[in-house]
């Protein structure tokens, strides 16, 4: 692969080659369990990772593999591991760096998913979180960072509140800490946004999202920019720089260098816990890739519009859209997401929860699902769905309020999607 393609010849190119068995030039699907070895010290040196090679599927597919070196290519990174789901990503992301004891510093403004993850689950497995409500406010994240914190972690562009992180300001602070900056570029995809570019150190998507971009499959991915320097950090990160009982005595940062940390998440989170990817869906986000920049202009565009619009109606109180004239994250959206803050909107109804059911159950044209990132116009209503938990105070913390409209704009025709926002209104009133 060329270092110098653009974005658009990496996501039709990166990681492949016509297939050496068949001349295969579209990707196949190796839909198989397991592999056969040449012999048995080719068995032990794949095992040993002194040579690289497919051993079984729940911890390499050579179509997985195509997907990972795709994803590192174009969100910069030196290696990537596409598992079983976005939650999955996050969880093997954090508990890379961080186990029972530890502490994690992250973001409020985060998918209802990860904040029940971070704020209920991972204490259950030793891991405290602390949560950061002024999020751009580099003296919050360095007065919330304690002895055993091991990392900071936000969205790049949070859902649904639609805050952009400033990640040249939170790395600073992360930088100063001595621990890594974990992010979250789901909602802004590889093509409006390179976090690595920005100071962060690794990145996480769920590409069921915009990467897949269909709502055909479900998966995540972690990829690492190899920036953050694990073995200078001996003493703070043991998993990296001792011998693993669980992997040959293997030390990561000694046999791996920048690569420590997806290696490490592979032979340990992915083949120990085992959230592995199916050849079908990384296929199908293979399939999803190839055409990502052009989909999400369209999404950028449509979007756009759709805030404008709102923006115009009398009859709402509010539109958060970073890239909108007026949005209090306008400057760090020029700076971070020029093309535009991604095709996640939302937009406040006066009349509150009762309006927001009203609204949805009104629409015909765009579906009503727990879901962000497919060709179709999604909308949600999060106060009675994804954020039904939780207290005010937390949902304050998101950006959710009772008449709160969550809206992932598709890629149809504007004045159908603008025709059936019409018909929603109308009923909400």
């Amino acid at each position: 692969m060329s270092e110098h393609w653009s974005f658009e010849t990496k996501q039709i190119h990166a990681g492949q080659t016509p297939d050496p068995a068949t001349g295969a030039r579209a990707l196949p699907i190796y839909q198989t369990t397991s592999y056969q070895f040449r012999d048995t010290q080719h068995a032990a040196d794949l095992f040993g990772l002194a040579e690289p090679g497919n051993i079984y599927t729940r911890i390499m597919n050579p179509t997985q593999d195509v997907v990972e070196q795709r994803l590192a290519a174009l969100e910069g990174g030196v290696g990537a591991l596409l598992v079983a789901s976005g939650q999955a990503a996050t969880t093997g992301a954090l508990t890379n760096v961080a186990e029972a004891g530890d502490h994690i510093v992250a973001s409020a403004s985060l998918y209802g998913g990860t904040d029940s993850l971070l704020r209920h689950t991972f204490p259950k497995l030793g891991i405290e979180v602390s949560f950061v409500e002024d999020n751009n406010n580099p003296e919050a994240w360095r007065a919330a960072a304690r002895e055993n914190t091991k990392a900071f972690f936000g969205e790049t562009i949070g859902n649904p509140k639609g805050d952009i992180l400033d990640l040249e300001a939170i790395s600073a602070v992360a930088k100063e800490v001595g621990v890594p900056f974990i992010v979250d570029n789901t909602v802004a995809t590889p093509y409006l946004l390179n976090p690595l570019k920005h100071g962060a150190d690794t990145v996480i998507h769920s590409a069921t999202k915009y990467i897949g971009g269909h709502g055909t499959a479900i998966a995540g991915v972690v990829i690492d920019g190899g920036t953050f320097d694990y073995a200078a950090h001996g003493d703070k990160y043991p998993g990296f720089n001792t011998p693993d009982a669980s992997y040959h005595g293997l030390v990561f940062t000694e046999a791996l260098g920048p690569a420590a940390f997806i290696a490490k998440l592979r032979v340990q989170y992915l083949r120990n816990v085992g959230p592995a990817v199916s050849p079908f869906n990384a296929f199908l986000i293979a399939q999803g890739i190839e055409t990502l920049s052009l989909r999400v202009e369209r999404h950028i565009e449509n979007t756009r519009k759709v805030a404008e619009w709102l923006q115009a109606r009398e009859d709402v109180a509010k539109v958060t859209w970073a890239s909108l004239d007026g949005n209090p994250y306008k400057e760090l959206a020029d700076k971070y997401t020029p093309r535009g803050s991604g095709a996640v909107l939302t937009f406040e109804l006066p009349g509150g929860v009762d309006a927001g059911r009203r609204f949805i159950d009104a629409l015909e044209l765009f579906s009503h699902v727990a879901n962000i990132g497919d060709v179709r116009s999604l909308a949600i209503h999060p106060a009675s769905t994804t954020h039904s938990q939780g207290t005010p105070e937390e949902h304050a913390a998101t950006g959710v309020t009772p008449g709160l409209v969550r809206l992932a704009v598709g890629l149809e025709g504007i004045d159908d999607i603008l025709a059936d926002l019409d018909a929603g209104f109308r009923a909400a009133k």
